[in-house]
């Protein structure tokens, strides 16, 4: 069988070279011409899985190693007898540990506690319930607006709620333009306008789920305090003073663990492992170890629990990057380092009090 592959999906090659012929190319460079004659895509957000590209194709099967699928024209799959699969929650872990660093971040700059502060999240899917489990952990109070879950479940308030009563208000829904529930412009003038505790803003989700303007506006005239962004409307074509303004600014990488990264290509893989009887062992995979696994409490002065959490990833790093070269969007994405979420560390040194923190992070100790 013949596969064609985003080349920036990871430890792909061990896996599919010895049972199929695999042609790598960059993900916005596939073209039609290279899938006529595949049996598979495998690809990432930057591939648009639309009749241009799938048109007069043999492509049977697609597997994106995301979480999103706004980028695959599932109406024409559908009518063309194309599966498709996605990768739901393999990145939230690493979702999580993004928002909790950047929002301790920001805890440290202001000298201001997390704990005690009311978190608003809307979009409480695979990764928004792992950003309420570690906001929780860290003492945080939290509000959830999921209004698809609401018409089937309690505990969720309304966005006007999380405007009037919120801290934080950090976003985690796709992108979807229509229907009863759209998120375009979710935050939009209106809903800025409606806030009453110059909350922080973060956005991890699609950058479109934000109004751009009305955001800088609202930044502009203190509505807000603070700005983590990660997803950005246009991308890579991003608004260059909000990129300056934010407080946390990064390229589309809150999710790019490497252990997110390889939750996905084992999901994919088992698809389409299972779609074309191929028995391929994805249990083989294994995930490198992180340059210094132990975090020793003791070498931090003050906010132990703050700096063991960046000790594991600190998005500062990656915010003064691009904010020095945003030209580089797309290379800093693709050619991203190695990054491990809180399990693959151990903390020695640490009090009982501090040790319920972490372990309840994923921490080992």
């Amino acid at each position: 069988m013949r596969i064609i592959a985003d080349d920036k999906i990871p430890f792909l090659r061990d896996l599919l070279n010895p049972v199929a012929e695999v042609v790598y190319l960059p993900g916005k460079e596939i073209k039609n011409e290279d899938v006529k004659h595949a049996d598979a895509l495998l690809v990432r957000t930057r591939t648009r899985c639309n009749e241009v590209l799938l048109q007069n194709s043999s492509i049977r099967f697609i597997g994106t190693a995301t979480i999103g699928f706004d980028h695959i024209d599932t109406d024409f799959c559908k009518k063309n007898n194309i599966y498709w699969v996605n990768a739901p929650g393999c990145n939230a872990d690493s979702v999580a540990q993004y928002i909790l660093s950047s929002l301790y971040n920001v805890s440290l700059k202001n000298n201001s506690p997390l704990s005690g502060k009311t978190v608003g999240i809307v979009g409480v899917g695979n990764v928004g319930k792992k950003i309420e489990a570690a906001c929780k952990n860290s003492g945080m109070n939290v509000l959830l607006n999921d209004p698809p879950r609401a018409e089937k479940e309690q505990g969720f308030v309304d966005l006007r709620t999380i405007a009037e009563e919120c801290d934080i208000i950090t976003f985690h829904t796709p992108l979807i333009l229509a229907g009863k529930y759209p998120t375009f412009h979710l935050a939009d003038s209106s809903f800025f306008a409606r806030l009453k505790k110059r909350p922080i803003i973060c956005n991890s989700s699609r950058g479109e789920v934000i109004d751009s303007e009305s955001l800088k506006k609202s930044y502009s005239d203190g509505t807000i305090s603070e700005m983590i962004i990660d997803c950005w409307e246009n991308e890579p074509d991003i608004d260059r003073s909000l990129l300056q303004q934010a407080f946390i600014s990064t390229p589309h990488i809150a999710g790019y663990s490497t252990d997110g990264k390889l939750n996905a290509t084992r999901m994919i893989v088992n698809a389409l492992s299972g779609f074309f009887k191929l028995n391929i062992d994805v249990s083989r995979l294994k995930l490198p170890a992180p340059e210094n696994s132990i975090i020793d409490l003791n070498s931090f002065p003050g906010n132990r629990t703050a700096n063991a959490i960046l000790a594991t990833y600190n998005p500062m790093f990656d915010s003064d990057e691009l904010k020095e070269h945003p030209e580089n969007f797309e290379n800093f994405r693709s050619s991203y380092r190695l990054r491990r979420e809180f399990p693959a560390y151990s903390v020695i040194h640490a009090t009982e009090g501090e040790k319920t923190i972490l372990r309840k992070l994923g921490f080992e100790s």
